[in-house]
């Protein structure tokens, strides 16, 4: 019988995005269980969406550096035996010790069509620039901010009269399918990275995969 896939996350808010993962893990969508939720705020409303013994949290503004922070989290997420860390919706920005700790196995979500607006703001960014087409991005996590390898995108037209809050509204769903989508791959043994290259069923990856108005990455 084949091993659930054990996926720790990483959330500095809402935990929206985790929340989706938890409602696809209980309706039989996903062959995985969320082995901790870990984040640099205590109060962060991820962590009351698992129980007591799935939280980790310690307030990153009480560490000296934070290279001190990074290494106590990247210890309490290495307990826990994950095969795969979501970083969604965490804003700090991870060092490179703790990234190379767990490279190839660490992904993010970003909202915007990478390599387009790195870093925040994004919806604002795209409505500044006058882009017709806006999204969402899940990428290998790699030390340089939001620069690596892209697994997959989704496509959210922006509107006119759109508000840096209406358009965040509408791409948020399109984050949930699209990260979804991308633990279908992960859990089934499907997607790896191999010196910064995606591999799909064992073959290269060169364009990012796109998710369709179904829901599926083609």
């Amino acid at each position: 019988m084949k091993r659930m896939s054990r996926i720790a996350i990483l959330a500095s808010g809402r935990g929206s995005n985790l929340q989706a993962v938890l409602d696809a893990i209980d309706a039989g969508l996903l062959d995985a269980e969320i082995v901790g939720v870990f984040s640099d705020k205590p109060s962060a409303p991820a962590l009351k969406r698992v129980a007591n013994d799935l939280r980790w949290s310690a307030d990153a503004k009480s560490f000296p550096f934070r290279e001190a922070f990074d290494a106590e989290l990247a210890d309490a997420v290495n307990k826990c035996r994950p095969d795969w860390i979501i970083c969604a919706g965490y804003l700090r920005i991870l060092s490179t010790a703790f990234v190379e700790r767990f490279r190839g196995r660490l992904l993010n979500i970003h909202p915007s069509l990478l390599p387009k607006y790195r870093g925040l703001h994004t919806h604002a960014r795209a409505i500044e620039a006058g882009d017709a087409e806006h999204g969402a991005s899940v990428h290998f996590v790699i030390p340089e901010l939001d620069a690596g390898a892209v697994v997959a995108q989704v496509v959210v037209p922006v509107q006119p009269g759109d508000s840096p809050e209406t358009l965040a509204a509408r791409v948020l769903p399109g984050e949930h399918a699209l990260l979804l989508a991308t633990l279908q791959l992960t859990c089934a043994g499907r997607l790896t990275e191999r010196d910064g290259v995606i591999v799909i069923d064992g073959h290269p990856l060169f364009t990012p995969l796109h998710l369709d108005c179904a829901g599926n990455l083609a």
